[in-house]
């Protein structure tokens, strides 16, 4: 098995491996080849042995270079009341930045 991390950012948690491209909600301060530092790393795995932080790994942390901001696809929320004459319709784009991960550290 490969080296795996599940890191907390924005509010949600994802597993991540060496190499792996993914959209988290947007980091501040993170412009295109920029690296950053994920320290809120929940768990680490090293392939043959699991570990488990209570809440976090002591030591652990995940570095991610930036690849784009960028801004998700338009999700629309619309409201309706029958025979009453409301109808509103409300739009929103996620802010989004794409990372890649370079390196876990346990």
């Amino acid at each position: 098995m490969e080296t795996y991390a599940v890191i907390e950012t924005g509010g949600k948690q994802y597993r991540v491996e060496k190499n792996t491209v993914l959209s988290v909600e947007l980091l501040d301060a993170a412009e295109a080849g920029h690296i950053v530092e994920f320290d809120q790393v929940l768990a680490v795995s090293n392939g043959s042995e699991l570990t488990i932080g209570t809440p976090v790994v002591a030591g652990a942390k995940v570095t991610a270079s930036v690849v784009e901001n960028y801004r998700g696809n338009k999700v629309v929320a619309f409201k309706k009341k029958r025979r009453q004459g409301y109808r509103k319709k409300i739009g929103h784009r996620q802010e989004l930045t794409k990372i890649k991960i370079e390196s876990i550290l346990a």
